[in-house]
């Protein structure tokens, strides 16, 4: 059993009873692996709507507050003199926060589906983010406990769209990514959610950490998947405003987000794989909790 089940709001006593001692976690590297898939699927395949390529369209495109993924810029070559259109483009993608990736010309070429980029290719969403306080909104409209999932750095379209279709199964609230160091909603993911997309509100914040204290502050519950927890996700701890961490693929949750969970979960296996991929873990823990809830009611 769960000791000190929170109330609707405010936050919880002895959390840290319930919270695991776990080793250190890695540090990941900035990610490499988003760019080279994007580069292989250039220019034979026909133009997505995830993808602006050129100056003009990409400068008004931050201009209309379209929901950018990532920026990339060609890098400049060595006493070449400064491209101020260029520079405006990375002074206005710093001030909005997009992400942006400095990489060679060629790259560029590789990558581009229009063959006309200009030195400068942005990957946006394809689908429109929401605030988490409009997430929540719409749990507190319908008279229900919140249920979120939290993507740790999940860099695979396939897993996070199949997260998606699992949310929209099981009726999750609503998930949250961060903007840095995780794929977002593009074409590939939509693929993959095969339609989910469309319906599971999806927040995406600059700075994990802080929102999960921000969710702590309002009552909810934090529970981390991790092989070594020592609760297993069958076990009676989902009632209330509850959020589920789901960490990246084969390196799980980061010390930083582990540290911050109420609770550990883990899911018991007996086979010689002893591992499961990110969105078969979230599809099992995920279902457990709806399952409880609704048992609840």
């Amino acid at each position: 059993m769960r000791p000190n089940k929170p109330g609707p709001k405010g936050p919880r006593q002895n959390r840290n009873d319930l919270r695991d001692q776990k080793p250190a976690g890695r540090r990941n590297p900035a990610p490499a692996g988003d760019f080279a898939k994007n580069r292989s699927e250039g220019a034979n395949q026909t133009p997505t709507d995830d993808r602006i390529e050129g100056r003009n369209p990409v400068l008004e495109a931050m201009r209309a507050g379209r929901t950018f993924n990532k920026l990339y810029v060609a890098a400049r070559q060595e006493n070449a003199r400064p491209d101020p259109t260029l520079a405006r483009i990375i002074n206005m993608a710093k001030d909005l926060r997009i992400p942006i990736m400095e990489v060679p010309k060629i790259s560029l070429d590789e990558m581009s589906q229009t063959h006309n980029h200009q030195g400068v290719i942005a990957q946006v969403a394809s689908h429109e983010y929401m605030e988490i306080d409009a997430i929540l909104e719409r749990a507190s409209e319908k008279g229900e406990a919140p249920l979120l999932l939290i993507l740790d750095e999940l860099k695979d379209a396939y897993n996070l769209g199949s997260i998606l279709r699992i949310a929209d199964a099981a009726g999750v609230t609503g998930v949250i990514i961060p903007q840095h160091r995780s794929i977002g909603l593009d074409s590939m993911v939509a693929k993959a959610s095969a339609g989910a997309i469309e319906y599971v509100p999806v927040a995406r914040v600059t700075n994990l950490s802080r929102t999960i204290l921000e969710l702590k502050d309002k009552g909810f519950w934090i529970a981390g998947t991790d092989a070594e927890g020592t609760n297993e996700y069958y076990d009676d701890v989902w009632s209330g405003p509850m959020a589920i961490v789901i960490g990246s693929e084969g390196e799980g949750m980061s010390k930083n987000i582990r540290e911050k969970c109420d609770f550990l979960l883990s899911i018991p296996m007996a086979g010689s794989v002893n591992s499961l991929n990110a969105a078969v873990a979230a599809g099992i823990v995920v279902f457990e909790a709806v399952k409880q809830r609704r048992k609840e009611k």
